[in-house]
């Protein structure tokens, strides 16, 4: 058994198909189907039930699965490794929360992209549920995301804490209206927002349940609608402060336990750490705090 054998089990078992795995190995079917035998020979086991439409893994391909996918990515970060000769170059993907792209990572991006211009940056926005997934599956190289995450497999950096407020129409003048105002919702990311899982505790612990949600994918999409009156929603302070200067909407203040949040840095512990991606995390080291906006 070896690295090229597993590859092509990891191929077979993710594509559920001999001949879709011959596709992406860029080789043809009859051959994927002599490794994948030679390894079941070795092995002395089956790996793979066939069917007419495809294959489907048996009890020992299920448990190899894992251990032939962390070989193939040591084989790519090797690859990588080798190649990184300490300059940051190529690509980074890094993701984001929606609100820490609207105001923090601007100057962070221009600072990066001067420094290392060799750097081909595309930056994901997500939910921090969406973000976490994307690192933990390897498709981004790290984000930034509402934390504590505290999950095993990640390493996290704490890299700014921000100040929570309550944000209604300008008419609400205390949180307490809210119990005695009908039709009320809240006007919240998609599924996965950390926030959107905050303020249904924050209102609840007020006696505030049940309501509906409006759910959109921008803050300005958001802002506007608590604006109109049709909801409440709970983002960080220096977000809305220009939309409160303006006069549109109305913030309110919480506990410090209830407003206090870090945004975090997260990355697989395991993977490789490209001289591009670690010069990224010292750009975000340490991002000010703005304190913009009082009640």
């Amino acid at each position: 058994m070896d690295a090229a054998d597993l590859r092509v089990f990891e191929a077979v078992a993710r594509l559920g198909g001999m001949n879709r795995a011959a596709g992406e190995l860029n080789t043809v079917q009859s051959n994927v189907t002599a490794r994948i035998r030679l390894l079941e020979a070795e092995l002395g086991t089956p790996l793979f039930h066939r069917h007419s439409r495809g294959v489907e893994l048996t009890p020992a391909g299920r448990r190899l699965v894992p251990y032939a996918a962390r070989i193939a990515q040591l084989i790519d970060d090797a690859r990588r490794a080798v190649a990184d000769a300490g300059t940051p170059q190529g690509q980074l993907t890094v993701g984001s929360l929606e609100t820490t792209a609207a105001l923090r990572l601007p100057p962070i991006l221009a600072t990066y992209a001067a420094a290392y211009p060799d750097v081909d940056l595309v930056v994901v926005t997500g939910t921090t549920a969406e973000l976490v997934d994307q690192v933990l599956e390897r498709r981004i190289d790290g984000a930034l995301v509402c934390g504590p995450v505290d999950h095993p497999e990640l390493d996290e950096e704490a890299v700014i804490r921000e100040e929570l407020v309550l944000v209604t129409s300008r008419m609400v003048r205390s949180p307490d209206e809210l119990t005695r105002r009908s039709g009320m919702k809240i006007v919240v990311l998609r599924a996965g927002c950390s926030y959107r899982q905050r303020l249904e505790t924050i209102l609840a612990k007020r006696g505030v349940v049940g309501l509906r949600r409006l759910e959109f994918g921008t803050i300005e999409a958001i802002l506007g609608c608590v604006a109109a009156g049709l909801g409440i929603t709970l983002l960080p302070r220096s977000v809305v402060a220009e939309v409160w200067r303006a006069g549109r909407i109305a913030i309110h203040t919480l506990a410090p336990n209830e407003a206090e949040v870090e945004t975090t840095f997260i990355r697989r512990r395991d993977g490789f750490a490209s001289s591009a991606l670690e010069a990224f995390v010292r750009c975000t080291r340490p991002i000010p705090a703005r304190s913009d906006a009082a009640e």
